[in-house]
């Protein structure tokens, strides 16, 4: 197989993470800043998780930030990392999903996963089962909906009559005229760099196994054990792999899902192409100084971690086991985008050499700080895309 010429694309991945001593509110507000700064910087999509009940992130609904920063920017991608099924109804997330992929004019990406057995589970009703068991109907009946116009449903988590899909997330889109994509009617600002370059050849298309893209929005699941990755190469879907994954870690996970497509009946010249979009999470500092970009997060992080992931609460009173804080956050580091804007320019081109993955959702706020976190953002579009290529 030739080597990849695709681009590398960059995205900032924000948690809206709860420091310590900040406010609900002072999260929240980083976000919707940074995300408006990463489309100033030509960062090519910003990437929001969702949490319940936790500091470790206080935005309870990624698709519906999704909506307000959809509004708020004009160019760059808005995707979901992610909105978790096993608390979610398929059908009312794809409804929402149809509507932001219409009207932002296929903007959108849905990203989707478990979760985890968290105490969620017993608030929303939808109980350990959905968590354990029920993901696949769950994310089934999703693309349904997604790819239809009238669904119904006879399993064991969902039984409803056939109706039809309002709104058909498969009409053809309404692109936004030349001005707006240029950004002439853009009140927030002048752009910095344009977006970066897009890949034409099957960007943000999920494949039939006769290779024809689908219509609707992209779907990507995230994948941390070997079934996710297993589920998500039989419905031919990208994945979206952790941050704790180092590059070993995503070959294997490449290699399995490379063993499930191909059993799916599905060929080598698609896989090169559903490999383009698979994402991978990770962190990016960027410092005229490797040992001041590890200390900024360093100082910041592990108590971030030890704040936000201890307050989790198990939907039955399991056991679990939390990592150290502080080894964490030097394994993240040691693995990651870190250090001067040359470092972390070769990190990621290290990266999608080895592995064939080229877009990166990358943790840009690991300094709890609002203005920090904007100027990490613009550096990484003023100093590190540039040497991407």
């Amino acid at each position: 197989m030739p080597p990849d010429t695709a681009p590398v694309r960059v995205g900032a991945f924000l948690l809206s993470a709860q420091f310590p001593g900040q406010s609900h509110g002072e999260a929240l507000e980083r976000t919707v800043r940074a995300s408006v700064e990463a489309e100033r910087a030509g960062l090519d999509s910003v990437w929001l998780a969702e949490h319940h009940f936790v500091p470790y992130g206080v935005c309870p609904n990624a698709a519906t930030l999704a909506a307000l920063l959809l509004g708020r920017t004009r160019r760059i991608g808005i995707g979901t990392a992610v909105s978790v099924l096993s608390t979610s109804h398929p059908v009312a997330l794809g409804e929402q999903a149809a509507l932001l992929h219409l009207t932002s004019g296929g903007r959108f990406t849905l990203g989707v996963g478990r979760g985890g057995p968290w105490i969620d589970l017993d608030v929303f009703g939808s109980g350990v089962d959905a968590f354990e068991k029920g993901f696949p109907e769950r994310l089934d009946l999703l693309l349904r909906w997604l790819r239809g116009s009238r669904v119904g449903a006879d399993g064991p988590q969902f039984n409803f009559p056939e109706v039809p899909v309002v709104p058909q997330a498969t009409e053809s889109l309404r692109r936004p005229d030349l001005g707006s994509w240029l950004g002439l009617d853009d009140p927030s600002g002048p752009v910095r760099f344009p977006r970066q370059r897009q890949d034409t050849e099957g960007l943000g298309e999920e494949l039939t196994t006769a290779g024809r893209p689908v219509a609707g929005p992209p779907v990507v699941v995230a994948c941390t054990s070997p079934g996710g990755v297993k589920l998500a190469a039989e419905r031919g879907l990208p994945m979206l792999l952790g941050m704790h994954s180092g590059d070993d870690d995503k070959l294997r996970m490449l290699e399995l899902y490379r063993t499930a497509w191909l059993a799916a009946g599905r060929g080598e010249e698609q896989l090169r192409r559903v490999t383009r979009q698979h994402v991978a999470a990770g962190v990016a500092q960027v410092d005229d100084r490797t040992a001041a970009a590890r200390a900024t997060l360093l100082n910041a992080m592990p108590g971030w971690f030890e704040y936000g992931l201890g307050a989790h609460r198990t939907v039955d009173g399991r056991e679990r086991k939390m990592r150290d804080p502080h080894q964490y956050t030097e394994l993240l580091c040691d693995l990651h985008a870190v250090g001067t804007p040359k470092q972390c320019a070769d990190r990621l081109l290290a990266t999608a050499e080895r592995t064939g993955i080229r877009r990166f959702a990358l943790l840009a706020e690991g300094s709890g700080d609002r203005e920090a976190t904007l100027h990490n953002i613009a550096r990484l579009g003023s100093e590190v895309l540039p040497q991407l290529g």
